[in-house]
This record gives C-alpha cells, structure tokens and sequence, in this order.
C-alpha cells in the first residue's frame, strides 16, 4: 500500500462523525477538490480509493444527504447525489475557526490530494477545482503555521518538516509518526553517505598525490639524480617508497627526526619539481 492510501486510510477511521460542523466543512473541502464534477444539477466525485469513499459516504449521510449513489467503473468509484448545497465559497472569516479549518483542509486532501513516499522524496499536493480559492487556502495556512505554495489550480508542500505539520494539521496522528521515522532514517543515511564520500575523495586525493609522489621518486633514482639529494629528501623519499598509501602526519612520524605534515609536505613537493627538472 502506499504511503498516500495509508493517510487516507487513517483519516477515514477518525471517529469525529457527530460534529455536524466539523463535517459540513470536510465535506465542502471535498466539493472544492478537482475530482467533483456538476452536471444536471448532480453532483459526482470519483477516486480510485475506496477510503475516499467510505469516508464520503459517511459524511454526506451524517450531513443530511440520504438520497445519493455509489457506483464503481472498473477502478473508478464515484458517489453522486443531487445538488442540495449551495454554490460552496470559502468564507474566509469563518475558516479562521482552526477546527474548521482543518476539517476543511481534511476534506480537501481526502478529496483530490496525495502524497509520494518519503523513502524518495518530500512532496503532498493537493488539486482544488477553482483557482480563485487558492490564495484564500495558503493564506490561512500560512496564519497556522504551514507554509503551502500554488502552482495553477494545485497547492502543494516539498519540505519535509512542513508536509509533517500538515498531516498533524489534518489528524493524521499515526501517520505522522511514520513520516518523521521515515526522514529520521533518511536523513541519517543521507549522512552517512556524506561522510562516506567525503572520506573517499579525501582518500583519492590522498592516494593521487602518493602516486606523484612515487612516481618522481622513481624517476629520479633511474636518471641518477636521487643520489644527489640532500639527506632528508632521501630519507623522506625512501620512507614514501615503503609506505605508499601513509597520510602525511604518519610519514612524518616514521623520520629519525620527526616532522609535522607541512614539513612532509614541503619534501615531497620539492622532490616532484626536481624530478621535473
């Protein structure tokens, strides 16, 4: 099952069907999602997820609409029901009422939203059938703490931090839990895999240089060069031959008088533009 249908799964089961208040509201946040279409003074909503449906069909019965149908068209289920509402407007003022709000915003999801998993990636949307709402939606979002952005008629969240505010926003209490274990993780493994990396380029970086090194090294004793060196270049030089793969501060503790890794640094350097020599 999908992370999105395990939302929608937990926001069907919330056991809040007596407040015909809370309801009316989660029922017009479905009638404001793209998936309601008129016609013939009917009203239709189709989804392909029947905890969509379960939970609409409870609300428009607890509201008061008995005579409505369901139906299924291959994946496709649809309630229809004729129009006893009146043109749904989202009153500003009165979605000011944070429950109602969020009941609002409940349906609204439930209705034409969806989530993708948060093992890949932080993205919720949400597709609303009238532009002109939008504004009002991100407002009164934005007054409550959750940053939402618009692009035409879908409002949608990529922050991880505010998808799982979101869902808090909406009840979905068990889902969040799962959300925030699932960054927790992620953001770890995207840790480690920093890390990781960064100690291989280090160690790249460490490797190439040795390999210079050895290679100068070389060139100098075939061409006869090397013999001519001073005493702490050769010893330097011999102690990189034997040990290829040491990092600068061991080296430099291999001298019979030890240095620090600028000073082996500053041998080895002064080797390789020898051998260029």
């Amino acid at each position: 099952m999908s992370f999105s249908k395990q939302v929608k799964e937990e926001l069907s089961k919330l056991n809040n069907l007596t407040n015909k208040e809370e309801l009316k509201y989660e029922f017009f946040g479905y009638l404001s999602s793209d998936n309601i279409t008129e016609q013939n003074g009917y009203i239709k909503y189709s989804t392909e997820n029947d905890y969509n449906i379960d939970r609409f069909s409870k609300i428009i019965r607890n509201i008061g609409i008995e005579d409505f149908d369901i139906n299924v068209n291959g994946k496709i289920f649809c309630v229809e029901f004729s129009n006893q509402i009146k043109e749904n407007r989202i009153d500003e003022e009165i979605l000011k009422n944070r429950s109602l709000l969020q009941a609002f915003m409940r349906g609204l999801f439930m209705g034409a939203g969806s989530i993708n998993n948060p093992e890949s990636k932080y993205h919720l949307e949400c597709g609303i059938r009238k532009k002109e709402n939008i504004i009002n939606i991100v407002q009164l979002m934005k007054e409550n703490g959750i940053n939402m952005k618009q692009r035409e008629n879908t409002i949608y969240i990529k922050e991880g931090e505010e998808i799982s505010k979101f869902l808090a926003f909406i009840g979905a209490v068990k889902s969040v839990l799962k959300f925030e274990e699932i960054r927790v993780e992620r953001h770890m493994n995207n840790k480690v895999n920093r890390l990781v990396n960064c100690k291989t380029a280090n160690l790249n970086k460490v490797l190439n240089a040795s390999v210079e090194q050895v290679e100068a090294i070389r060139k100098l004793k075939q061409s006869g060069k090397f013999e001519k060196l001073d005493e702490t270049l050769k010893e330097i030089a011999e102690v990189r031959l034997q040990n290829p793969d040491m990092p600068l501060v061991e080296l430099g503790q291999k001298l019979s008088n030890p240095i620090g890794k600028s000073g082996v640094n500053y041998r080895l350097k002064k080797i390789i533009k020898i051998s260029q020599t």
